[in-house]
């Protein structure tokens, strides 16, 4: 019974996954990630296409989705990181 406690203790004060995402931080964070690998990703698999002007509608939200690929990442891992940090700074019960 008291272990159970425990662990609904140390999930109230574990910030929901939402709220780490959204959170200033981790936003800012996948944002440089998005610019600078997203970019890159771009000119390396549409870069071609771009300079040909070889444009249609899938080719546009190909692109458009490219950059949100290292945006979802940086996020999932970041969320996932500070949560686990989190669990692992809560004191545990005898």
């Amino acid at each position: 019974m008291e272990s159970l406690e425990g662990e609904r203790e140390i999930a109230q004060r574990v910030p929901s996954w939402m709220e780490v995402a959204t959170s200033g931080p981790v936003v800012r964070r996948a944002l440089v990630y998005l610019v600078v690998v997203g970019t890159i990703l771009v000119a390396i698999n549409h870069g071609d296409a771009l300079l040909q002007g070889d444009i249609d509608g899938t080719r546009l939200l190909k692109i458009f989705l490219t950059p949100l690929v290292p945006y979802l990442v940086s996020t999932l891992s970041s969320v996932s990181a500070i949560r686990q940090q989190v669990r692992a700074r809560a004191p545990m019960g005898d």
